[in-house]
């Protein structure tokens, strides 16, 4: 009829019931999380615990910002910590003048790390923005570069090589809380992750968020339809430092300290890492990659020294064998499961299992011996590797764990085509509705 929007005939409207579902599943999706933050410090009660939940909360908000600029927008940020650094510098001077007798709780304070976060974002993305692909991620690595120098010339600000630090009880009480234990800073933590977490959704399904993935996928087409890539991409900057910044913030209460350390290239790389281990472009992919590079980086950082190393791995695993992350294994296999095909996958899976196990058994091994024989060359002990004791110059006992690594190789290679053939077939007959 006239005045009415025709809709083009490969668009397809989703009737009420399937929206009510979505929406169904995403209050049960973000009630969990609720629960999970409200229960988790009971389970993790010990010092060691809180302290992992509190660098999981701000490494999940951290991961968020750069999604939105890497998932949602297609641009790849080299520089991200620029902003989480200079939010959290922001956030501690200003608890230092909190620390003076500025009557302001300190649970507001990293509303100063998302100002910092913006108003670092604002030149950088003017000028980062106007370019895309590989010169958007150059001009970036450039302004991380920069930002570094402009830290290290500017101690009255920055606190030089010793940062600056301050004392986050040293404020007014709230409600009888000075937030000086780890319990109540952890759930300070908890409020804004969540809070911050809430806000990058409602980002996606606003019409910038739309546009944002467009610009994604076709500028060109944006440009034709009467939008400004380069606007869209710059008002998605700007967002990403703020959340960026935010983060930032929520480091500076959790460490009550902030150095260069926290806006150089090694919290770029970290960001990048959680992001693509658990999953470009979906809203739970960094969530799950930020809890995982934190348990690597803490918890599995008190076990052996060669942690870096075990990252860097599973980078370049996700990347050369699942390029969408764990989300994107998981989303591959929900069509599947719900067609009731997950048991046909059952036995290819089980057969790898072993494979697996002796590759990374060997991986291990290899890793292990290698950081060991560089610590008795340095003139250390060798110590013990799984309750046995290693002698890394011996030539004999490198042959195990590469026997390991070598079989567990070849295992892999005659046991995974069978397996992703079993999955491209149920995949296609989910697809179908074949039962």
């Amino acid at each position: 009829m006239p005045g009415e929007t025709q809709l083009p005939a490969s668009v397809s409207v989703r009737p009420a019931r399937r929206i009510g579902r979505g929406g169904r599943g995403a209050a049960l999706a973000w009630g969990g999380a609720i629960a999970i933050a409200l229960i988790a410090p009971h389970l993790f009660a010990s010092g060691f615990g809180l302290s992992l939940l509190c660098r999981m909360a701000i490494a999940i908000v951290f991961a968020l910002s750069f999604n939105m600029l890497l998932g949602q927008g297609g641009m790849l940020d080299f520089g991200h910590a620029v902003f989480f650094g200079l939010g959290g510098f922001a956030t501690m001077h200003l608890l230092k003048l909190v620390d003076g007798g500025l009557a302001l709780p300190v649970v507001l304070l990293p509303l100063a790390g998302a100002l910092g976060g913006a108003l670092a974002a604002l030149p950088a993305g003017w000028l980062a923005t106007r370019r895309e692909g590989t010169s958007f991620a150059m001009i970036t690595l450039g302004i991380a570069e920069l930002a570094v120098a402009l830290v290290v010339m500017i101690p009255q600000w920055f606190g030089g090589e010793e940062g600056v630090s301050g004392d986050r009880s040293g404020g007014v009480a709230l409600f009888g809380f000075d937030f000086g234990s780890a319990v109540q800073i952890y759930y300070v933590l908890a409020a804004w992750a969540l809070l911050a977490a809430a806000l990058m959704w409602g980002v996606t399904r606003t019409p910038l968020g739309r546009l944002a993935n467009a610009v994604r996928d076709n500028p060109l087409r944006v440009d034709f339809l009467g939008y400004d890539p380069a606007r869209i991409r710059f008002l998605t900057f700007l967002l990403a430092g703020l959340f960026a910044g935010v983060a930032g913030g929520m480091q500076a209460l959790n460490d009550e300290i902030m150095t260069v350390s926290n806006i150089g290239s090694a919290a770029s790389g970290a960001v990048l890492l959680m992001t693509y281990i658990g999953g470009v472009g979906t809203f739970s992919g960094p969530v799950i990659g930020a809890v995982l590079v934190t348990l690597l980086q803490v918890a599995l950082g008190t076990v052996t020294d060669a942690w870096q190393l075990y990252s860097g791995l599973i980078f370049v695993a996700m990347v050369l064998w699942a390029p969408g992350g764990i989300s994107g294994i998981v989303q591959s296999h929900a069509p599947i499961l719900r067609a009731g095909r997950g048991a046909r996958l059952l036995g290819p899976y089980l057969a790898l299992l072993p494979a697996v196990g002796l590759t990374l058994a060997g991986t291990v091994g290899l890793a292990e011996l290698a950081y060991r024989l560089q610590a008795v060359r340095g003139g250390a002990r060798a110590g013990r590797l799984f309750g046995l004791a290693v002698a890394p110059t011996d030539p004999w006992q490198w042959l195990l764990p590469l026997a390991l690594f070598v079989l567990g190789a070849w295992l892999l290679s005659r046991l995974a085509p069978p397996a992703r053939a079993a999955w491209q077939e149920a995949a296609a007959q989910a697809a179908r509705g074949v039962s």
